[in-house]
């Protein structure tokens, strides 16, 4: 495993489809408090745009206090409980004032597995790739809360990293995103191709 160095403001800030592309490949790495460091390869996303074409997006009809957090500043988390029971964690994308976001759907899980399967209470017949590929199991095996809500990923004990030197690169394909009644033709979902920790068979891939 290779994770390179963190990355800076101007990389989030930016139109997030071009962050959701730029992410496949990258790293999720989670301290926890006592200590021990979770790390896994980024997989699989999927962008939302706040320009007032993505009706799948949070921010589509404006800000709420739900979703302040997707107008900035970027690289901090957007986290917010789907159907109340899923944490589901993005990653706050473009310039301050302008929501966008992208949510992490899935990670290949690359260090401390045993304890990301603690955390996601798997019992031991379950295949690795069970472990995080899907937006609520990330959260899990991450430890992500509601509390981590605004939280900056450009330092702190939440992080996204490039891809280290000598690190395989991924090939990418995009599709439709996954679950969604409004927005649903739009192709800002970006994953790794023939990779086993993605979440489901994409729709439509392009």
């Amino acid at each position: 495993m290779a994770i390179g160095s963190g990355f800076t403001r101007a990389f989030f800030s930016r139109d997030c489809r071009v962050v959701a592309r730029a992410l496949i490949g990258a790293y999720l790495v989670r301290a926890l408090p006592n200590g021990t460091r979770l790390a896994g390869r980024i997989v699989e996303v999927e962008a939302y745009v706040g320009d007032g074409t993505d009706a799948g997006s949070h921010s589509h009809r404006g800000i709420t206090p739900r979703n302040r957090a997707m107008f900035g500043p970027p690289g901090r988390l957007y986290v917010y409980r789907s159907y109340g029971i899923h944490t589901c964690v993005n990653v706050v994308c473009d310039v301050e004032g302008r929501s966008a976001a992208v949510l992490l759907r899935a990670v290949e899980p690359r260090e401390n597995l045993a304890q990301m399967r603690r955390l996601r209470g798997m019992s031991a017949d379950r295949p690795d790739r069970e472990i995080a590929n899907g937006p609520g199991k990330l959260a899990q095996a991450f430890d992500l809360r509601m509390e981590d809500y605004g939280r900056s990923v450009l330092r702190g004990p939440v992080r996204l990293c490039r891809a280290g030197t000598g690190e395989a690169r991924l090939r990418i394909e995009r599709s439709t995103r996954i679950g969604l009644t409004q927005g649903a033709d739009l192709p800002y979902r970006f994953y790794a191709a023939d990779n086993p920790f993605v979440g489901r068979t994409p729709r439509r891939p392009r």
